[in-house]
């Protein structure tokens, strides 16, 4: 089966996050009221930028699958008034929570990082899950790469040790000792998700790309995939 995109099924709309005053936070919605509807929890930092513009066509062709989606920015990321040096794993953890209460979702999918703060309560798909020690490793790479390049030597474990007492600009995130140490011990909530691999949807992965760009076979991949399942 093939899904078609519905070009204007999506909008911006505020919604009541948790740290964003009264202003609130933003979410892109393709929300049309019907009973199957998915919270979209993106990946983290870079990776969430380079699956932007592919969330948003998955979004597209669930809608013309009969399927609504919601696809909240984590705090301090995306469109978000709130500070990223503020937030932590549990505040992203308590933002999604909350989205998944006030969009009604009835399934989750994550993706990547995503899968570190999705709410456990829903049933649902994580796509290609990552571990936060993972993801810090990566980072925390390139910023000793860095400091070495700038004649100020520090090994990873080395940037981990302040990171964890006092924050650390990693890949030009203001990350707070609290996101750090978080991230050091994390692991992907599967609990009730089944795990999506791209091998199985015959697809490359967007995030590993140097520069965000579109990916309508992975869109196309992952809604014929979803609405099958839903269907099933």
């Amino acid at each position: 089966m093939t899904v078609a995109t519905a070009p204007d099924a999506i909008r911006p709309v505020r919604w009541p996050c948790p740290g964003g005053g009264d202003q609130g936070d933003w979410a892109l919605a393709a929300d049309r009221g019907r009973p199957h509807r998915i919270l979209i929890v993106p990946p983290l930092f870079d990776e969430m930028n380079r699956c932007r513009h592919m969330l948003v066509d998955l979004m597209r062709r669930l809608d013309a699958a009969g399927i609504d989606s919601l696809l909240p920015d984590l705090p301090g990321c995306g469109e978000s008034l709130q500070d990223f040096a503020d937030q932590s794993l549990g505040a992203w953890r308590g933002a999604m929570a909350a989205a998944a209460r006030h969009f009604a979702a009835t399934h989750a999918l994550s993706l990547r990082g995503g899968a570190l703060v999705v709410p456990t309560v829903l049933p649902g798909w994580t796509l290609e899950p990552s571990g936060g020690h993972a993801i810090l490793r990566t980072m925390l790479r390139a910023a000793s790469m860095a400091a070495r390049a700038a004649g100020q030597p520090q090994t990873t474990a080395q940037l981990l040790e302040a990171g964890r007492e006092r924050g650390l600009e990693l890949a030009g995130y203001p990350c707070s000792a609290a996101l750090i140490a978080g991230l050091h011990g994390a692991e992907p909530a599967n609990e009730g998700h089944a795990v999506l691999a791209l091998s199985d949807l015959g697809q490359p992965a967007p995030w590993l790309r140097s520069e965000p760009a579109p990916a309508p076979a992975l869109a196309e991949a992952l809604a014929r995939t979803l609405a099958d399942r839903l269907a099933a």
